[in-house]
């Protein structure tokens, strides 16, 4: 792997219950080296957003956590670690589909979407000692050579895109060079240039899209992500709304 640390150290499993949970009791527990990557062909108690399962067929798809060790990091901007995950996931699928064919962006707070369809999730769990960043866990999933998926569920995969095969191996060293590069620039505290690339690729930015709020439909301009990694919103009677993940639901 052409990385100076991350995916350097590999931990494979054919089965796990889940790579974050893995991960994370590894970080407490063992002196891991920043950048381990542990990944799985068959996650069987996957997480989601908002305590959903994350689901994937076994052998399809990338399943990996990264862990890091971002201590020089200010936990009021913890949110950049989510802001980097998306960049490092929108990157991959950018080099390995035309961009110029088909529409990538990213949803917040953290899903890829190719022509409006999830490819890829995040989840990040941070392991938080004296109001510091001790370490971190960045599980990632993309679907990669998944060709069928629950109707209900607006998801795709590289292989229904491109009409090929990819080999899982190949985004996993992708990701794991844009991970690097984008938490290099974050350890250099570009803070500003990783989120005018973010806010660049964010899914309906400047256009009024539906939400769900508090149990109500309501059409609403995307404005942007605040710096504590809200979403901002305007109504039509521009008042301004900053709402959290759990606060507010994509209808798209």
């Amino acid at each position: 792997m052409e990385t100076l640390f991350i995916g350097k150290n590999l931990i494979f499993l054919p089965e796990v219950t889940s790579t974050n949970s893995y991960a994370m009791n590894l970080l407490k527990n063992v002196n891991l080296p920043e950048g381990t990557v542990v990944q799985t062909t068959n996650q069987t108690q996957g997480k989601g957003q908002r305590g959903s399962r994350w689901m994937a067929d076994p052998t399809s798809n990338l399943t990996v956590s990264i862990v890091l060790k971002p201590t020089f990091l200010e936990l009021k901007n913890q949110f950049y670690l989510y802001l980097i995950s998306a960049l490092a996931c929108y990157d991959t699928m950018a080099e390995i589909l035309n961009n110029s064919q088909f529409d990538i962006k990213i949803k917040w707070p953290n899903d890829i979407l190719v022509n409006q369809k999830k490819i890829a999730g995040i989840l990040i769990e941070n392991n938080i000692l004296n109001n510091q960043i001790n370490g971190c866990v960045i599980g990632i999933g993309i679907n990669v050579n998944q060709l069928k998926f629950d109707p209900s569920i607006k998801a795709t995969s590289i292989a229904l895109t491109s009409n090929n095969e990819y080999p899982v191996s190949k985004v996993l060293n992708l990701l794991c060079s844009y991970v690097e590069k984008h938490y290099l620039a974050m350890r250099e505290e570009k803070y500003n240039l990783i989120q005018g690339s973010y806010l660049q690729h964010l899914f309906g930015l400047n256009t009024w899209r539906q939400f769900e709020v508090g149990g109500s439909l309501k059409s609403l301009m995307v404005l942007g992500v605040s710096d504590r990694g809200l979403l901002l919103l305007r109504d039509k009677n521009d008042s301004i709304l900053e709402v959290d993940v759990k606060e507010v639901r994509w209808i798209y």
